[in-house]
């Protein structure tokens, strides 16, 4: 049964084919809805694991690794490809971009602190959530500047050890972040499902998860660095 855990995993991977498939057909919408299936996946994996106790089980196979090979797959590279395709750079710009993309969040995953578990659970840095920027992108319809420079932000925050909130692991504000981020996941389904059509508040609607969750882990952040200052006084 312990294997099941890991080809759940794996899973991922094939979603991340489709989505691809799709997006060199023109069929966004079916790209993100393949990637939808992915966040799923990736987001009840890690439950099915522990339940399964595959660490003790399986102890030489790592399911980290596996995990980290196919959200690169879902949450950077098909993304990257989803935004390339879809033209949302400026053309002089994008392949530049999406390499730096790509190279961010290759150095993101490869952090020994990318996930902290000291205390509490958070990810170190912007956590790659490409997927779902690559979603908003579309639904906007910005110009190709104003999407350059969003990215370009992003790619810089990667760096930068901000602490952010690991939705289904953090404990603080669990049970709001856990019923917020459900909310959100449906929203975001309908706004996909629904596109390319974005009228009605669906859209504006589903912003309030990612504002909640960007303030929460700025609020984090600052709280342990103020307790981690008052500590080595």
């Amino acid at each position: 049964m312990a294997w099941f855990a890991h080809l759940y995993t794996a899973l991922g991977a094939g979603t991340a084919l489709a989505a691809t498939l799709a997006t060199i057909d023109g069929e966004f919408r079916q790209a993100f809805l393949w990637l939808a299936v992915a966040v799923f996946l990736d987001s009840t994996d890690g439950v099915l694991a522990r339940a399964l106790h595959v660490k003790e089980r399986l102890p030489w196979f790592s399911g980290e690794t596996l995990d980290n090979l196919v959200d690169y797959l879902t949450y950077v590279f098909v993304p990257v490809l989803i935004m390339l395709r879809a033209g949302m750079f400026p053309p002089a710009l994008a392949p530049w971009l999406a390499t730096a993309v790509l190279v961010a969040s290759g150095y993101g995953f490869s952090r020994a602190d990318a996930k902290i578990a000291a205390g509490d659970y958070f990810f170190t840095g912007f956590p790659s959530y490409w997927n779902i920027l690559a979603v908003y992108l579309y639904a906007w319809a910005l110009t190709p500047a104003a999407n350059a420079a969003i990215v370009a932000v992003l790619v810089v925050l990667v760096f930068v050890p901000i602490r952010y909130v690991y939705p289904s692991r953090t404990r603080t504000w669990q049970p709001a972040t856990l019923v917020l981020g459900a909310i959100w996941a449906v929203l975001t389904a309908l706004v996909i499902w629904r596109l390319p059509a974005v009228d009605g508040p669906w859209l504006a609607l589903s912003l309030v998860f990612p504002i909640y969750y960007v303030a929460l882990s700025l609020w984090l952040t600052w709280r342990d660095r103020q307790m981690s200052s008052g500590l080595s006084r």
